[in-house]
């Protein structure tokens, strides 16, 4: 039996990049548990994405592939994924919480009476058992959920909750897992993928992002905050607030229902640290927050903290930046 098995997720041969994160978590979950980690990708030819996930370390890479799974469909998934996890028999699966696993993961739960723990921002263990660690009213609440009984036990991890750069690096064997399928069981057809209209800004691809939050008031204060973006030569965003106002358009909110960000450095400005902002950028590699609030829960993820007003601290660090850059 190996411990903890990883479902990730590609569509056309290109990461969802939300599996690293799970796979991260997977590594992270069987080291506290003192178990093997193994992962694995389903689809039509998915050989190469198997070698990249061989390059971890992992106790093995399963590549599940047949014709049927090339295009995605709930019943094609399901099929696959309840013969990989007969096959394995894991304590522990971890999916990343996308739209696609939201569709299919609870069935292949439901086939070994199990549920699916979704939206997971931790585990922890005690005994050799994982607690799943998840939000509650709408991030007001932590629920801890421990599952009993015999696994294997289903959870979805949230993004951003585990960083993919902590992934450690290793050699792995790929296994190929062949899986019966018949075109009478696929009930649902697949159509075009759905396509989001274009963002004219895309803040996932950002490594320096300015954000602003209720802090700064008034829409005419905005540009304070614009000009820190500029000498940086980062994105501006902004927390929900800002957005649900009109001052910045919602292509530009960070947060749970707004966009997912990890850059190198994320600079919050006047934000007071909701969960629900928190979850969209705990996965940036350096935090900074200015807030003239020394007890708002931003400081509680920043790396670098300003407890100060930021109508003083801001154009006061836009001075300095530009002269750092001898502009």
């Amino acid at each position: 039996m190996i411990g903890v098995l990883v479902i990730t997720e590609q569509r056309g041969g290109a990461w969802n990049r939300m599996s690293l994160e799970t796979l991260s978590a997977g590594q992270q979950l069987a080291a506290s548990l003192g178990v093997p980690c193994s992962a694995a990708v389903v689809g039509g030819d998915v050989t190469p994405l198997a070698q990249e996930l061989a390059s971890y370390s992992l106790a093995k890479v399963y590549a599940v592939s047949h014709a049927l799974l090339a295009d995605y469909t709930a019943d094609g998934f399901t099929l696959a994924v309840d013969a990989l996890v007969r096959q394995a028999a894991p304590s522990v699966v971890l999916f990343p919480h996308t739209y696609q696993v939201r569709d299919f993961a609870p069935r292949v739960a439901t086939r070994f009476q199990k549920v699916l723990v979704t939206d997971v921002i931790k585990i922890t263990t005690e005994g050799g058992q994982p607690t799943f660690v998840r939000l509650l009213f709408q991030g007001k609440l932590n629920g801890d959920v421990k599952p009993s009984g015999a696994g294997p036990h289903f959870a979805s991890i949230q993004a951003g909750a585990y960083r993919a750069d902590q992934l450690v690096a290793g050699a792995a064997p790929v296994e190929a897992v062949g899986v019966t399928l018949d075109s009478k069981q696929i009930r649902n057809r697949p159509q075009a993928p759905f396509r989001e209209s274009s963002r004219a800004v895309d803040l996932t691809a950002a490594e320096l992002i300015v954000s602003v939050g209720r802090g700064i008031k008034e829409k005419e204060n905005i540009h304070i905050v614009e000009e820190l973006a500029k000498a940086l030569g980062a994105e501006l965003a902004a927390s929900r607030p800002i957005c649900d106002n009109g001052w910045l358009p919602m292509e530009r909110q960070v947060g749970s229902s707004g966009q997912t960000v990890a850059p190198k450095m994320y600079l919050a400005v006047g934000i007071s640290g909701a969960i629900q902002h928190l979850v969209g950028m705990k996965g940036a590699k350096t935090i900074v927050a200015i807030n003239k609030d020394a007890n708002a829960p931003i400081f509680e993820v920043a790396d670098i903290g300003v407890v100060g007003d930021l109508f003083e601290v801001v154009p006061a660090l836009v001075e300095e930046v530009k002269k750092a850059k001898g502009t």
